[in-house]
């Protein structure tokens, strides 16, 4: 049981709000903060309104819940939609004076909040504050008739947060603060599933420490590292490192930039967002050919690879379940590791700043991350920057 003790209290509607007294548990020592997979990936837009309707037509997440004035939350507007494990949340803020204009006002639309499920949030926000976290939420129990959520967060790099959620308690459709949102318009799914990863764009030189911070703070292993002669094409380069949790549920891969003649999707990347951020949201599939045959078709834009990048791609990959034809129509890029091939494809960003994009990928037993389309990838990004003048 959390301890009932209150640090601050307010009502909104029926939900109540309380800051839970943090306590150290006892739970496995052995993995200090165990993670059942990301909860939610929040972002602050300009118009959350049309943002869910963009992300419900373009990439068929369905309705799920409102938070608003008409909740009782006075400063912002959210919309949350899902679609099976994945739940995306866009808030909007209602005046200007408000930290969410600042942010958008900083760096457009863009991730603010990878949430993360934890059985405990007390222990969770306990746990890495005292390894060095910086705190961004206390522990605090939002209550309404259908239960309790309780939330604790921590900063990351940039103005990125990670929020801890315990929701073993509750039975609604998202969270206290929240109504169930219904709507006529509901386009059908497109097969998306879960967050498979989400990687961020850091500093020069500031790659180690944010591999130091996941390791000392959040217990994460250094799974795999990508140097500039791994991620380099004729003039730019980066590096990066993958994070993983102890079960392996929840990936962050970290970007920095390195040296190359000209300025790499990195650099763009810090340029364009003002800071450090979440670059893409990696998403799971089952049926790749599927999903982005119908991504396609509602209007989602794809980088595109040279047509030769398919000549010799059995030579290098070995045998493939799929067809090679539909892969080479949409673009479909494809690597193997010694557990496995996956399939992956790339979207343009989806904002005029280019910044923020996604990631399809469909695993086949693969635990890497396309290493061999690094090459192939940064042309393609590449050729895209330099039509916008910024290569």
């Amino acid at each position: 049981m959390l301890p009932d003790r209150n640090l601050f209290y307010f009502k909104l509607i029926t939900m109540e709000t309380t800051t839970v007294q943090p306590q150290v548990s006892t739970a496995a020592q052995t993995d200090f903060l165990p993670l059942h997979g990301t909860d939610y990936v929040e972002f602050y837009v300009g118009n959350a309104k049309q943002a869910a309707h963009f992300y419900k037509t373009a990439f068929g997440f369905q309705s799920l819940a409102y938070s608003g004035p008409e909740t009782g939350v006075k400063d912002r507007v959210s919309y949350a939609i899902r679609q099976n494990k994945l739940t995306f949340v866009l808030t909007t803020p209602l005046k200007t004076d408000n930290p969410i204009a600042d942010h958008i006002y900083k760096h457009g639309d863009g991730v603010k909040v990878l949430a993360l499920k934890v059985d405990d949030a007390t222990s969770a926000y306990a746990e890495t504050t005292k390894r060095g976290a910086r705190s961004y939420m206390e522990p605090t129990r939002l209550r309404d008739e259908h239960g309790e959520v309780v939330l604790s967060g921590i900063h990351t790099y940039g103005d990125t947060v990670h929020i801890f959620v315990e929701r073993t308690h509750y039975t609604g459709p998202f969270m206290p603060g929240f109504r169930e949102w219904k709507s006529e318009y509901n386009p059908a799914p497109t097969g998306l599933l879960y967050v498979d990863h989400c990687v961020g764009n850091v500093g020069w030189n500031q790659m180690n420490p944010w591999v130091k911070f996941y390791e000392d703070v959040m217990g994460f292993r250094n799974i795999l590292s990508f140097d500039d002669n791994d991620i380099s094409t004729e003039y730019s380069a980066l590096m990066s490192k993958v994070m993983s949790n102890g079960n392996g549920y929840v990936k962050f891969p970290i970007n920095e930039p390195a040296e190359g003649k000209k300025k790499s999707q990195v650099e763009e990347y810090l340029d364009f967002y003002n800071g450090e951020g979440v670059q893409h949201v990696a998403i799971a599939t089952n049926d790749i050919v599927s999903t982005v045959t119908q991504l396609r078709d509602r209007g989602v834009e794809f980088l595109r690879v040279p047509s030769t990048y398919y000549d010799d791609l059995l030579d290098r990959v070995g045998k493939i379940d799929e067809d090679l034809e539909p892969l080479k129509e949409l673009g479909i890029l494809v690597d193997r590791d010694n557990e496995g091939y996956l399939l992956q494809l790339f979207s343009k960003p989806v904002e005029d700043r280019p910044t923020l994009f996604f990631e399809i990928i469909q695993r086949k037993g693969a635990k890497s991350f396309g290493k061999g389309n690094f090459k192939a990838l940064f042309e393609a990004l590449e050729r895209e920057q330099d039509a916008r003048g910024n290569l």
